[in-house]
């Protein structure tokens, strides 16, 4: 079937007249522009008058023509807006996502090194040889609460010295080996620490039993405690050093009076071991065994001069036996006997 026997003959005579408007028309528009383009001198002229009458009737079609341009643009930047905002939201959550878990490890460092700088400015007075050990097992149980330092007898530790964190006392060692030492809690039922109240210097003894506040025992004296007061360490038995910081008094459920031990804030993970054996340590014994004899002042001392005689030396010979005082006696002797015979007479 050719192209004019079938259904689209009758469609040849109206597309004729269009596309001949449709030329009409484009002359007449070529022929506005180029009138429009001429450039006069005189602005009241025909052409003005001409190329103004053009603008006229170009405007609204050129918005008519215009506003699905624009929609189209506008519809473009949205999707294109759209599918741009899904792949920044999708980056913005993976970078969130990574910030997160460098905030999380900058403020675990930055808690550990609040810790060691608490740890490492720790001071006593007077000062006490200390080393830092790492608590690397914790090992609890219904009544045994220790905890297990990598400092052993390579460092100095020994059995019986306490051992502190950056709050303040934790417990002594009662266990120590080549690279390993093992601590006892102040919470312990085998523990017993010989404190002091800081406001009232009353004396008590902490004993552990296996919860988290410790009791106060053999408290003395007229009202010696009162919530909220200090407890520090009181370096009765020599064992522990004076001063150390040990909790908060409190007043238990039970009626009793208890420590909130300041250790507990914070975990028990750092500790610093104070080398301390006894109050002998703290001083030089060498110095305080020297007698200190008392010297005259150069003003009240004397003017005279003093004449020193050298000693004698001491004879080789033999000492003499000593010669008695007293006189030797005398031996009387016996008269001679008288003759009893007669004398000779003389012839």
């Amino acid at each position: 079937m050719s192209y004019r026997d079938g259904h689209f003959q009758d469609l040849k005579v109206p597309l004729t007249w269009t596309v001949g408007v449709a030329m009409v028309v484009a002359a007449v528009v070529a022929v506005a522009l180029l009138l429009s383009d001429r450039r006069e001198t005189v602005q009241t002229g025909a052409v003005g008058a001409t190329r103004a009458m053009a603008d006229i009737a170009t405007s609204p079609i050129g918005r008519a023509v215009s506003v699905p341009g624009r929609w189209t643009e506008q519809g473009a930047d949205y999707v294109r807006d759209y599918f741009g905002t899904v792949s920044e939201n999708r980056r913005l959550r993976a970078e969130n996502t990574e910030l997160r878990q460098w905030r999380s490890s900058a403020i675990a460092l930055q808690d550990a090194n609040q810790r060691y700088r608490a740890l490492l400015g720790f001071q006593t007075n007077p000062p006490i040889p200390m080393t830092a050990a790492h608590v690397i097992l914790d090992a609890r149980g219904p009544f045994a609460d220790t905890r297990l330092a990598d400092a052993g007898k390579e460092r100095g530790v020994e059995v019986g010295n306490p051992v502190m964190s950056e709050r303040g006392l934790v417990g002594r060692v009662i266990g120590v080996t080549r690279g390993a030492s093992r601590i006892l809690l102040l919470t312990d039922v085998a523990s017993r620490t010989p404190v002091l109240i800081d406001r009232t210097d009353a004396r008590a003894i902490l004993t552990g039993d296996a919860g988290a506040t410790p009791r106060l025992e053999y408290l003395r004296g007229g009202d010696p405690i009162k919530d909220g007061d200090r407890v520090l360490t009181s370096g009765d038995g020599g064992m522990i050093p004076r001063g150390l910081p040990v909790g908060t008094a409190v007043k238990g459920l039970d009626g009793a009076w208890r420590v909130r031990l300041d250790a507990d804030e914070t975990s028990i993970d750092f500790v610093r071991i104070l080398l301390f054996k006894d109050f002998s340590q703290l001083v030089n014994q060498q110095e305080l065994a020297q007698p200190v004899l008392p010297t005259v002042p150069l003003a009240q001392r004397p003017t005279q001069a003093v004449t020193v005689t050298p000693p004698i030396a001491p004879s080789l010979a033999p000492p003499k036996p000593p010669v008695s005082a007293t006189p030797a006696p005398t031996v009387a002797k016996p008269a001679p006997a008288a003759s009893s015979a007669p004398p000779a007479k003389a012839n």
